[in-house]
């Protein structure tokens, strides 16, 4: 919704916005375009008499603002409806979809296309580092047919009155299926629930389109199974497919990786070292963008070189800071898998070195507890894990995580106050270790608090 507001900003459009507990990076970038956030949902806020109320999927019925706005019959669009008829039209919607990867893999691509002088426009759900801003308008190349438009294809759904996936609203041309899996369990009753929502998003890609898919996933096979009318290409490490695929890679040290296209070897990939990229999921979320810019017509050696010059997003194994040779980290991963692929990432990167992981599991599927039984595998390869989890309020999880966490032994820690939490592994952290803080919210900025007390 921020990105969308900024966009708005830039078409020309007076904006405000209002939510609860809005917290950086978004709210400053915000507030530095211009765009007034107001705290809370006040009915006060009519008095601004817009000329549309743009509605978000937190917003839901009993919300008073929004009983407001229906009681006296006024305008009403969802976010992802007002981008598709407004903004999204006549451009050629490049859109990202997937359960994990789909912010970093958004800033790739739209790093390679700006990077390849296509001045894309494009929404992410984060902060690029390569961009001041996490969405723009931009313009269209004088060699294109259409405007570009790179967008995170999200499968939650897009409001309280429109329960179909955000992502149904985007008709892309060109469309990335990273990966698929269980997730949002407030809203998905199992995977194939999602899988329908998937489907749809493929039912709007033209037959002129391309649906770049990651071949290693059973899940999205049986999605294209179901159907399809575009040109498919398929991506992943060649030794773990089932099916040929188009385009696969041969590793690297450091992360850096082979890109192989068609059965050829056609570019190298190597990061930027202070990048903080690391893992196997990011040289796949690298694979699909190059494969999405060679669709608008990159080729594939200018996007390898761009990603060279890759930032990453904020919250993606962002160095926080060092103090005494400590280093911590902050990153957005939240679910198992995520969590997963970011300490096994990490680790490679810092080999033996001792990895203390910090997490509050806050993610509306990890309140339910759905995920809890996949939390002590996920973290099996940190050395030491210190769990967060609120036992009153909205942040409360309605299960044990210190019972969740008892396969890890001894080296799991569990807390339920914040200063309690920081005062613990600052006592437990020694020269060289690497502390990596996870959670999909601010988690009372319990990063600067460890760095701070470090210090």
């Amino acid at each position: 919704m921020g990105g969308i507001a900024a966009i708005a900003r830039e078409a020309g459009h007076q904006v405000t916005g209002c939510d609860t507990n809005v917290y950086p990076p978004m709210s400053t970038q915000l507030e530095a375009q211009g765009i007034r956030l107001i705290e809370g949902f006040s009915i006060d806020q009519l008095s601004l008499k817009p000329d549309l109320f743009v509605i978000g999927n937190v917003v839901s019925r009993g919300n008073p603002l929004m009983e407001a706005i229906l009681e006296a019959g006024l305008p009403y669009i969802s976010g992802p409806q007002w981008l598709g008829e407004q903004v999204l039209v006549n451009h050629h919607v490049l859109a990202v979809a997937g359960t994990h990867g789909k912010t970093t893999t958004t800033a790739m691509l739209t790093w390679i296309l700006e990077a390849n002088q296509l001045t894309p426009s494009y929404l992410v759900g984060g902060v690029p580092n390569n961009f001041d801003v996490s969405a723009r308008l931009g313009s269209k190349a004088k060699h294109l047919e259409r405007p570009l438009f790179v967008i995170e294809a999200d499968e939650y759904d897009t409001a309280f009155f429109d329960k179909r996936s955000k992502f149904v609203h985007y008709h892309p041309r060109t469309a990335i299926l990273n990966n698929l899996e269980y997730d949002h369990a407030d809203i998905f009753e199992n995977l194939a629930a999602i899988q329908k929502q998937f489907h749809h998003l493929i039912r709007t890609v033209p037959a002129s389109g391309k649906i770049i898919v990651n071949g290693l996933e059973v899940a999205l096979q049986e999605v294209i199974d179901m159907g399809v009318w575009s040109g498919t290409e398929k991506f992943g490490l060649s030794h773990g497919a089932k099916h040929p695929l188009d385009w696969s890679f041969d590793p690297l040290p450091n992360d850096d990786f082979n890109v192989i296209y068609k059965g050829k070897d056609l570019a190298q990939v190597n990061w930027d070292i202070n990048a903080s990229i690391a893992g196997r999921h990011n040289q796949m979320n690298a694979l699909a963008a190059i494969a999405a810019a060679h669709h608008v017509g990159v080729s594939i050696k200018d996007a390898a070189d761009a990603l060279g010059k890759f930032k990453n997003v904020k919250r993606r194994l962002e160095i926080i800071g060092t103090s005494h040779g400590i280093t911590v980290y902050d990153d957005f991963a939240h679910h198992p898998t995520a969590i997963t692929t970011t300490i096994e990432g990490l680790r490679r990167r810092i080999g033996s070195a001792r990895l203390i992981a910090v997490l509050e599991p806050r993610s509306n599927t990890m309140k339910l507890g759905v995920m809890k039984q996949q939390l002590p595998e996920s973290l099996k390869q940190a050395d030491q894990i210190y769990g967060y989890g609120a036992t009153d309020g909205k942040a409360a999880l309605g299960w044990d995580l210190k019972e969740a966490l008892l396969p890890l032994g001894q080296k799991a820690q569990t807390f339920d106050d914040l200063d309690q939490l920081v005062q613990a592994i600052v006592a437990d952290a020694k020269t060289g270790d690497h502390i990596l803080v996870m959670s999909n919210g601010g988690f009372g900025g319990v990063h600067h608090k460890i760095l701070k007390a470090i210090s």
